[in-house]
């Protein structure tokens, strides 16, 4: 009878820096740390801004409540926005507007003494507030009957402000239908309100007629 041959059991070797496949693993693994510490490293690269919670206009004071914090990368740029950190100053408000999810320019922040405008509120018929929103940008006719004009003799209309802001819109105060009245807070110039308030004291009507372009309420 012919013997079998015995099998040889090969012993398991460690692999040696030789061995291609480990070579390439390793190189795999530094690539990918490499990697992770340049994503790390851009993360740590941005820094917290102010960015406008809604659409901001000249003469807002800016809040915790008119603001969120995003954290973006500006390299060069970021001196030019304004940093968030600590609570924002009570003296702080905008004079330019900030549309809502844009970064906050520092050159848009100032004092209530660089203020150029004055807010003054004005009743409106519900029809010519109709589409109003803060940013709007609204021309203001003043209709009123002239001085010595005959009895029944009808009101004149002039445009009193050119291309004004509105800063806010107030519910409706009463009425119904067409005598619904609607408050309109204006960003008038401040060489302009005194003779807007005078209108307002002689109970004259106003109309305000929106520029072409200018934002509307998402209602409208």
């Amino acid at each position: 009878m012919t013997d079998l041959p015995t099998p040889q059991t090969k012993r398991l070797q460690r692999p040696s820096w030789r061995d291609s496949r480990l070579v390439v693993g390793v190189l795999l693994v530094l690539l990918a740390a490499t990697l992770g510490a340049k994503a790390v490293s851009s993360a740590d690269d941005r820094v917290p801004h102010y960015v406008a919670a809604g659409n901001l206009v000249a003469g807002d004071q800016l809040t915790a409540a008119s603001v969120v914090r995003a954290d973006v990368r500006l390299d060069d740029d970021v001196a030019d926005y304004l940093l968030a950190g600590g609570a924002l100053s009570d003296g702080m408000f905008l004079v330019r507007d900030v549309r809502q999810g844009e970064l906050i320019p520092i050159s848009a922040v100032g004092t209530a003494q660089d203020l150029k405008t004055q807010r003054v509120t004005v009743e409106v018929d519900a029809v010519s507030a109709t589409g109003l929103a803060a940013g709007s940008v609204v021309d203001v006719f003043v209709s009123s009957v002239p001085e010595g004009a005959a009895t029944g003799a009808r009101p004149k209309a002039d445009k009193a402000l050119d291309s004004v802001r509105v800063g806010k819109v107030i519910a409706g105060t009463g009425g119904f239908g067409s005598n619904a009245i609607t408050s309109v807070q204006l960003l008038v110039p401040i060489d302009k309100v005194e003779s807007i308030v005078e209108s307002i004291d002689a109970k004259a009507k106003l109309t305000l007629v929106p520029v072409a372009g200018s934002p509307t309420s998402p209602a409208s």
